[in-house]
């Protein structure tokens, strides 16, 4: 039996990884959530969680290890990382961690430093990798059907978080905002899809969409060139309105000089409208990306499947925002150091 704890119920996967584990063959799982000092009037973390979701429970960290866990999940505030996967490293635990890899490049190398010391695996969590929709554009752009590729333009949107999880817009605990939060996962498909170096970013951001609830950006456009030449544009902006029907989705499109190609990693969807409630309705079907996800971290790759993003993939993106946000600030371009 493969023992897995999961760290933290603060991120809002962890409720979803918590299920999906209980639910799958060979795996006992674990939850513990002590760090609960973030959480705002009715968000639902800790044991009550767990009992909810009948998932075995520890009062604190020490009786996580304690349990002797094969593998953990770090589904911590973002700013909390740090700590807890160099504990697993500390305790030759291999380790899933949440996205944003950290909030400074600084607490980034030194986890991935700390696990590569120990022997242990550092993966983070970018299910988008998994898609569909995504194999199909790397088979496509692996094969040459587009020819070389001059622009790639994404777009991560989503309604702001904080009614989930009021940390989310937390500077300090988050690191930032809509940029922090949904940069990452089109920078960590472009980092697979091509393995160019990213060499340059430009950045604005606003809060006009939410001025006066939030102190942190709500909107923002990311441009970055890459060393191969192409150019990549990701909208990462919390710009769904709370009254729609879906908590946000991630499309990209692959411009080459023989084929256009187009994604959306959650569109496996049949659309309808709900007279009932006065409102769009999504009833979803096909593949779990965080399934697909969570099996190959603890039992590897299926066959010519993708593997979890590693540490190193996912500093190479973590560097990508941080420039991001000195050019929201400078107003300047910003090269990327590697």
């Amino acid at each position: 039996m493969l023992k897995v704890a999961v760290l933290s119920f603060a991120h809002v996967h962890a409720a979803a990884y918590l299920r999906l584990l209980r639910a799958m063959p060979g795996v006992e799982v674990l939850g513990s959530d002590p760090d609960t000092g973030s959480a705002a009037p009715g968000e639902v973390r800790g044991a009550a969680l767990a009992a909810s979701l009948g998932v075995p429970y520890a009062d604190t960290y020490d009786e996580a290890f304690a349990w002797g866990p094969d593998a953990v999940l770090v589904c911590s505030e973002n700013a909390r990382h740090r700590p807890l996967v160099e504990r697993a490293a500390a305790q030759g635990v291999d380790v899933l961690c949440e996205k944003p890899l950290a909030t400074t490049v600084a607490d980034g190398e030194a986890m991935v430093a700390a696990c590569r010391a120990a022997g242990v695996r550092l993966a983070v969590a970018h299910p988008v990798r998994f898609s569909p929709a995504y194999a199909a554009v790397k088979r496509a752009v692996a094969a040459g059907d587009t020819g070389r590729v001059l622009t790639v333009s994404g777009a991560n949107n989503g309604h702001l978080p904080t009614r989930a999880r009021r940390w989310f817009a937390d500077r300090e605990l988050a690191g930032g905002g809509a940029l922090m939060d949904h940069t990452v996962h089109i920078a960590d498909l472009v980092d697979d899809l091509f393995g160019a170096r990213p060499l340059e970013v430009y950045a604005q951001t606003n809060n006009l969409l939410y001025e006066g609830e939030t102190d942190v950006e709500t909107s923002g456009l990311v441009t970055v060139a890459y060393d191969n030449g192409t150019v990549v544009t990701i909208d990462c902006s919390w710009s769904h309105p709370r009254s729609h029907h879906s908590w946000g989705g991630l499309e990209m499109t692959v411009v080459g000089e023989h084929a256009t190609l187009e994604m959306d990693a959650f569109d496996q969807k049949v659309h309808g409208y709900s007279e009932r409630d006065a409102r769009g309705v999504e009833l979803p079907f096909g593949v779990n990306l965080d399934e697909r996800m969570l099996h190959a971290f603890l039992h590897g790759p299926a066959p010519d499947g993708p593997t979890v993003p590693d540490g190193e993939s996912a500093l190479r993106t973590l560097r990508i925002v941080t420039a991001s946000y000195t050019s929201a600030h400078t107003g300047m371009p910003v090269p990327i150091s590697h």
